[in-house]
């Protein structure tokens, strides 16, 4: 063996895509309804026109709830567990829930794959799906709003892009910082 790594089936990534489009467009919907999205009450005044300017002008919830209640919203913990199964992704694609479901279940009910991808961008790919979600949890942690459902829904559209398409964004990521010299090395006859 030569050191590069063993070539993947292509559709695993792209099941775990699918999967993980549904998990964010729930957990989108989730931020969207909870806290993060919500204004802040203050009685009589939170109906006055100038509330916003004059008495509250940090008048969304996310900012005045305390860290455990940010923490307690179902939008966070949705995201939560979606960044935890990004980073298993990372650190042991392998053993991946999604991956192994498709290995166990669609992988032997399906034809050979005709080609084998390079398992490093679908690597690097959960990485930035992870990155996408640690930033909209710390985000809404520190009280920003909309952070939480943003943070979601910019990671529906790229794992939505994969699963119906092929399209991985973070692939194409990869492949162009590995162009520029800044990861990785070109695999021998790639082009």
């Amino acid at each position: 063996m030569d050191g590069t790594p063993a070539g993947i089936d292509p559709r695993g990534p792209r099941f775990a895509a699918a999967i993980t489009s549904a998990l964010l467009l729930g957990t989108t919907l989730l931020g969207l309804v909870g806290m993060s999205t919500a204004r802040a009450s203050f009685g009589w005044f939170a109906y006055h026109p100038l509330a916003d300017e004059v008495f509250a002008p940090a008048g969304w919830a996310v900012a005045q709830a305390s860290v455990a209640e940010r923490a307690g919203d179902p939008g966070f913990v949705a995201l939560l567990v979606l960044a935890l199964l990004f980073l298993w992704g990372v650190l042991s694609p392998r053993t991946a829930p999604w991956a192994a479901l498709f290995r166990r279940l669609v992988k032997p009910r399906l034809a050979s794959p005709t080609d084998l991808e390079d398992p490093r961008p679908p690597r690097f790919a959960q990485g930035v799906g992870l990155f996408v979600c640690a930033l909209g949890l710390l985000l809404h942690l520190a009280g920003v709003p909309w952070s939480l459902p943003v943070a979601a829904a910019a990671a529906f559209v790229a794992s939505f892009l994969n699963a119906a398409f092929g399209l991985c964004l973070g692939c194409h990521l990869y492949l162009l910082l590995q162009r520029v010299g800044l990861v990785g090395r070109a695999r021998p006859g790639a082009a």
